[in-house]
C-alpha cells in the first residue's frame, strides 16, 4: 500500500486482523447466532466481534480518540475533534445469505472532516483507501474516477429504501426519474461503502442514496474525493447529524444527476 501515514497504518492494521474472524464467520454462516435490531435491519455476532477487534486495535494507538460505530454507539464523547467513524460489516444482509458484497469500513475524523479512510473487501481482497491530500488507491495501484461525460451512458448504483422508511414514495419516484433519463439499469448491490468504493474506482459513475448512517459511507468520503470525484449531501435533518441523503460521482456528470434529484425534492 503506497499511503503509509501513521493513521493508514493503524486502520490497515485493524482492519487486517478483524478480517480474519470475519472470513470464518462467512464461512460457518448457518451458525451464526442472529437477533433483530429492527425491522429488515439484522445484527450477527460476527458484526460485534468484527467491531470489538476494531475498536480495541485503534485504542491501543489511540485511547483518547472518540468513536462513532453501528454497533457500540458513540464512545469517548467529550472528544469530537479526533473520532473514528467505524461499519464493521457493510452489507450485513449480503453477509448473511452468502453473497460475498460486503466490507469494513473505517475513516477517521478530525475537526468534522474525514482524513483518511479504508474499505476492505476480505472475499475479494480488494483494499481501497485515501488520504486527504495523497490520493485514493486500490491496494497498490492509484485510482481516479471514470470520465464518462453524459449522465445518458452512466452506469449508476443507488440502495435502499428500508422498509420502515417513512419516505417510500419520494425514493421510488426519484429512481424512478433517473432511471427514465439512463440507458443502463440502475443496480442496487446493498453495500454503501462499495458502491462508494466503485465510484472511486471508475466501475460506477455515480451513486445516490438517502437514509445512509454516516458510518456507511465516512471512508467512502475521502475516497472519492482524492479518487477526482465529486460528493454531495442533500436535504438533510440538522436535527439527526448521523443521518445522510449522499450523491457521489465522478465529477463530469454530477450537476446533471445533482438537477435532477433536486427536481424530486421540489
Amino acid at each position: 500500500m503506497r499511503l503509509s501515514s501513521p493513521h493508514i497504518n493503524i486502520i490497515l492494521k485493524a482492519c487486517t486482523k478483524a478480517s480474519r474472524s470475519l472470513i470464518r464467520d462467512y464461512g460457518e454462516i448457518e451458525n451464526l447466532q442472529v437477533s433483530t435490531k429492527g425491522p429488515g435491519d439484522f445484527v450477527t455476532s460476527a458484526d460485534k466481534r468484527t467491531e470489538k477487534i476494531i475498536i480495541e486495535e485503534l485504542q491501543k494507538a489511540h485511547p483518547d480518540y472518540g468513536f462513532v460505530t453501528e454497533e457500540s454507539g458513540i464512545i469517548n464523547k467529550e472528544n469530537k475533534s479526533n473520532r473514528w467513524i467505524i461499519d464493521p460489516i457493510d452489507g450485513t444482509m449480503n453477509f448473511l445469505n452468502g453473497i460475498p458484497h460486503f466490507a469494513i469500513s473505517i475513516g477517521y475524523e478530525e475537526d468534522n472532516e474525514i482524513k483518511c479512510g479504508v474499505i476492505f473487501d476480505p472475499i475479494k481482497n480488494e483494499t481501497f483507501c485515501a488520504e486527504k491530500g495523497n490520493g485514493a488507491y486500490l491496494n497498490n495501484t492509484r485510482i481516479r474516477v471514470s470520465k464518462k461525460k453524459k449522465l445518458q451512458d452512466a452506469l449508476l448504483v443507488t440502495g435502499g429504501p428500508k422498509n420502515s422508511s417513512k419516505l417510500k414514495d419520494k425514493i421510488f419516484s426519484e429512481f424512478i426519474n433517473v432511471s427514465k433519463t439512463v440507458f443502463s439499469p440502475i443496480r442496487k448491490f446493498g453495500s454503501a461503502s462499495l458502491d462508494m468504493a466503485y465510484i472511486a474506482c471508475g466501475r460506477f459513475d455515480g451513486y445516490w442514496q438517502r437514509e445512509l448512517n454516516y458510518w456507511d459511507i465516512a471512508a467512502g468520503i475521502v475516497i472519492v474525493k482524492e479518487a477526482g470525484g465529486f460528493v454531495d449531501f442533500f436535504n438533510d435533518d440538522i436535527d439527526v447529524p448521523l443521518k445522510k441523503n449522499i450523491l457521489a460521482t465522478n465529477s463530469n456528470i454530477h450537476d446533471e444527476l445533482s438537477s435532477l434529484i433536486k427536481k424530486n425534492i421540489e
